[in-house]
C-alpha cells in the first residue's frame, strides 16, 4: 500500500498521553440523554491534544455547537494518525465501552489507510470491502496481528455499535486541497475508493451514509482556489479553523437532510438573521459599509460621535441603491471575522451587491492579551499560532492584509464588488503635518487590494489633504472626544471625500451617486 498522503500528519506521542488527553467514553453524559460519539482521525481531531496549537483543527472541535446541549452531549474521541484499524485496535475498546442505548456514533476513518502493513506505523487496511486478510507480524516489535479490509472493519464498528443498541452514521472522507489537474476547477474525490467503500457497507449494513466529501468539495469549487487555500494549514490534508469550520457545517448538513435520521432532532435551530440584506429592494444592489467606529459609531445626534458609512447614503441615490452599515465600534479585521459579523454580510452578498471596508484603526494592538485584536503587520501570507489569553485556546493570526484579502475574496465569489480603503486620519501633527499612515495600514490596505483585485479609495490621503489645508486649529471641529473619532462634520467629510476618490476610479458604484 503505497503512503499517499506525502505528509506527515499528527499522531500521537504515545497511545497512553492521547488517552490522557480524550474524554472518557460516556463521561459527558447528562442524567439519561444520549450522547453522540465522534469517531475519526486528524481531520476529525487533529493532534494529539486536539486544540489547534499547531494552527490545525479537526471538524470534531467544532460539532457541539450546533447540538442542543439540553437534549445531547458531544464528545470527540478522534485522534490524529488513526487509520480504520489502528483505531478498531487500540482505542475503539475504550470508546465502546461508554456507549449506551439510544446513543449515536458517527464513524469517519480512511485518510490514513495506506502505508506499509508491518513496519513503521502499520496502519494500512487491506483495500476494498472483501473478505480477504493477511497475517502479519510488525517488524519492529514482533507483535503478530491481522490485516483485513477496510470495509470489515467499518463493518466490525457497525455491528459494535448495535450490539450496544445504539446507532452507527459512516461518512465519507473530508475532501484534501486536491484537484483534477493543474487547471482543473474540480476537486478529487475519493468516490471510487474510501468514499465508495463507505457507502456500500452503510447500504449493506442498513445504516445511514453521509458524503462529507462530497457535500465539503462542492463548496470548495464554489470557494475557487484561492479561497480553499485558507481553509488548510501546513498541508493539503489538515484543515485550518476554517477549513474544519466548514466541513462541520456539511456534517451537519448532512444529517439534517438524510431521511428518517433521528438524530437531526437534537439539532440546534439554525439561526436566522432577518436584518443584514433587509433594505433589499428587488433588482436594486446594496452597498454594504463594514469597519470600525470611524465607520459606525454612538451616531446618535449632532453632538455625538459618528462614522461615515451612518451619513454616506446621503451621497447616493437611494431610490436606486439601498445602503447598509453594519461596522462595529472597537473592531478591527480580525475580531471582525472572529465574531461572525462578516459571515452575515456574506451571507447576504448577491451578485451586483458593493462592500466598502476600512479597517486599521484597532488592528495595530495586543495579539493575544488585553483587547486581543492586533494582527501581523503587513500584506503577506505570514501566520502564527497564538494562545488567546482570554479565551484559554489557541487561534492561527494572520497578517492585517490577509484580512482584507479574504473579505475581498468572500465578495468576489459571490459576485459582489469590493473597495478597500485606508483608514481616516488621525487628528495628530507631527511638524506642522498630519499624520499619514501611507507606510504602514494604508500601504498595506492597498496591497491587499491590488493582489486579490479590489478597487482601493486613499481615503486617509484624501480627508487628510484636506485637514491639513484646514490646519491642526480648523480641523478640531470634525472630531469628538479625541484625535480619531469622527464628529457629524467629520464624518460627512470622510463619507464627501469616500465619493471623490470613488469617482476617479472605474468602479460602477460611482454610478449611483447623487449628480
Amino acid at each position: 500500500m503505497k503512503d499517499v498522503n506525502m505528509v506527515v500528519d499528527n499522531t500521537p506521542d504515545s497511545i497512553e498521553l492521547a488517552r490522557t488527553m480524550r474524554p472518557v467514553s460516556g463521561s459527558t453524559r447528562v442524567g439519561d440523554n444520549p450522547v453522540l460519539f465522534l469517531v475519526g482521525n486528524s481531520t476529525m481531531r487533529t493532534g494529539t491534544r486536539g486544540n489547534g496549537d499547531n494552527g490545525q483543527w479537526g471538524w470534531g472541535y467544532f460539532m457541539h455547537e450546533y447540538f442542543d446541549p439540553a437534549k445531547i452531549t458531544v464528545e470527540n474521541h478522534a485522534l490524529g494518525g488513526m487509520s480504520s484499524r489502528t483505531f478498531y485496535n487500540q482505542l475503539w475498546g475504550d470508546v465502546l465501552k461508554g456507549v449506551r442505548p439510544g446513543d449515536w456514533v458517527i464513524i469517519e476513518l480512511g485518510h490514513n489507510d495506506n502505508g506499509p502493513y508491518d513496519s513503521g506505523r502499520a496502519r494500512a487496511s487491506i483495500p476494498g470491502i472483501g473478505d480477504e486478510s493477511l497475517a502479519v507480524v510488525i517488524k519492529e516489535t514482533g507483535k503478530r496481528d491481522t490485516v483485513y479490509t477496510y470495509g470489515e472493519y467499518m463493518r466490525r464498528y457497525v455491528r459494535d455499535v448495535k450490539s450496544r443498541g445504539a446507532f452507527p452514521v459512516l461518512m465519507s472522507l473530508t475532501p484534501r486541497n486536491a484537484w483534477d489537474d493543474a487547471d482543473s476547477t474540480v476537486i478529487t474525490r475519493v468516490d471510487s475508493t474510501f468514499g465508495l467503500w463507505a457507502r456500500q457497507v452503510a447500504e449493506a449494513e442498513n445504516v445511514p451514509f453521509i458524503d462529507l466529501n462530497d457535500i465539503t468539495a462542492c463548496k470548495f469549487e464554489r470557494f475557487g482556489k484561492e479561497k480553499v487555500k485558507t481553509m488548510f494549514y501546513l498541508d493539503r490534508i489538515h484543515t485550518s479553523e476554517f477549513g474544519a469550520r466548514v466541513n462541520a457545517e456539511s456534517a451537519v448538513e448532512g444529517i439534517a437532510s438524510t431521511p428518517s435520521l433521528g438524530l437531526k432532532d437534537y439539532l440546534l435551530p439554525s439561526p436566522v438573521d432577518s436584518v443584514t440584506g433587509a433594505s433589499r429592494i428587488q433588482g436594486k444592489p446594496i452597498l454594504f459599509t463594514i469597519g470600525d467606529s470611524t465607520v459606525k459609531n454612538e451616531d446618535r445626534d449632532d453632538d455625538s460621535m459618528w462614522g461615515w458609512g451612518s451619513v454616506i447614503d446621503e451621497l447616493f441615490d437611494t431610490t436606486r441603491i439601498t445602503v447598509e452599515n453594519h461596522a462595529m465600534a472597537g473592531r478591527s479585521a480580525r475580531t471582525f471575522l472572529d465574531e461572525g459579523r462578516w459571515d452575515k454580510v456574506y451571507d447576504a452578498l448577491q451578485p451586483g451587491d458593493y462592500v466598502i471596508m476600512q479597517f486599521g484603526h484597532n488592528d495595530d494592538g495586543d495579539i493575544n492579551t488585553g483587547k486581543a485584536r492586533g494582527e501581523l503587520h503587513g500584506s503577506g501570507d505570514e501566520s502564527k499560532v497564538f494562545r488567546m489569553v482570554a479565551k484559554g485556546r489557541n487561534q492561527v493570526v494572520y497578517t492585517y492584509g490577509w484580512y482584507i484579502r479574504k473579505f475581498i475574496m468572500d465578495a468576489l465569489e459571490k459576485g459582489a464588488i469590493p473597495v478597500v480603503l485606508s483608514h481616516t486620519p488621525r487628528n495628530k501633527w507631527h511638524d506642522g503635518l498630519i499624520e499619514s499612515n501611507a507606510s504602514s495600514f494604508g500601504l498595506w490596505a492597498r496591497e491587499a487590494a491590488d493582489r486579490a483585485g479590489a478597487f482601493f479609495i486613499d481615503l486617509n490621503a484624501i480627508s487628510g489633504a484636506k485637514f491639513q489645508e484646514l490646519g491642526p486649529d480648523g480641523s478640531a471641529p470634525y472630531f469628538k472626544n479625541d484625535h480619531t473619532h469622527s464628529s457629524l462634520k467629520g464624518a460627512r467629510l470622510n463619507a464627501e471625500s469616500i465619493a471623490e476618490g470613488l469617482r476617479s476610479t472605474d468602479c460602477s458604484l460611482k454610478n449611483f451617486l447623487k449628480q
